[in-house]
């Protein structure tokens, strides 16, 4: 079982899809968010790689986190300016971008690799295909939800500086020791306390 991150169907022939182990991809999730958090300035840069970390095998389940780049929180009007903010979060993680922060070290080899085939599929992808409809049921707020799909103030863990998701630190996460959700939990009450 693995997970595969794959084109649009109208788009399918212009870029492989991307397979991945369940451990190779949560490396290429950790070294992702990692570089992305290090640079995101806009809200819609904070949410893209909110979104990233949200494929978080650990609270999720493994096997269970490929899609579509369709599915991603792109916008039309600034789809440009995403693309080359992914690009820069791609390329910060090949070049080991946050890596210090990791509890392992990654097989540089074998995750350089996946993040340019993955490079290829986002320089493929034309604002065309994108489907508004999976950021609007993504970023809705249930008045009722206590952990929000984007955490509200988008806090970042103090241990690996990574924008938290409504599941907690993806890196802490990871490392088993379950620290993850009480620092979402930690954040989101303060940022309740905050209005």
């Amino acid at each position: 079982m693995g997970n595969v991150i794959s084109m649009p169907e109208a788009q399918e022939d212009e870029a492989p899809y991307l397979t991945m182990s369940n451990g190779l991809t949560s490396v290429f999730l950790d070294v992702l968010v990692l570089s992305g958090s290090r640079i995101a300035n806009t809200d819609r840069e904070k949410e893209l790689v909110i979104w990233l970390a949200q494929r978080d095998q650990s609270v999720v389940g493994i096997g269970t986190v490929g899609f579509g780049l369709e599915e991603m929180p792109w916008t039309a009007d600034n789809f440009a300016n995403e693309k080359a903010f992914m690009r820069r979060t791609i390329q910060g993680a090949m070049n080991e971008s946050g890596w210090e922060k990791l509890s392992y070290t990654p097989n540089k080899e074998m995750i350089v690799g996946r993040l340019a085939d993955f490079q290829l599929m986002i320089d493929a992808l034309q604002a065309g295909y994108l489907d508004p409809s999976y950021y609007i049921e993504w970023a809705e707020v249930d008045e009722d939800d206590d952990s929000p799909t984007i955490p509200r103030g988008y806090p970042m863990c103090s241990k690996h500086a990574v924008y938290l998701s409504c599941h907690g630190c993806l890196l802490c996460n990871d490392g088993g020791g379950g620290s993850g959700f009480s620092e979402y939990n930690n954040a989101h009450n303060e940022a309740a306390r905050h209005g």
